[in-house]
């Protein structure tokens, strides 16, 4: 596969998962960082993505 695709893929991920997670989060009050708001949760994601694909990188 190709790398950009799959740095790309592995960031993608992390946005969907951390935009559900925001989404479907428990946190009402609005003081939780991450389940707050679907798009900081979004962000949060695509951080952790971002993380994720440059560890799994070999240099």
């Amino acid at each position: 596969m190709n790398p950009a695709l799959k740095f790309i893929l592995t960031v993608l991920a992390g946005t969907a998962m951390g935009a559900a997670l925001g989404a479907f989060g428990q946190c009402t009050s609005g003081t939780c960082p991450l389940t707050s708001t679907w798009w900081r949760g979004a962000l949060y994601g695509a951080v952790f993505g971002i993380i994720a694909a440059f560890s799994g990188r070999s240099t």
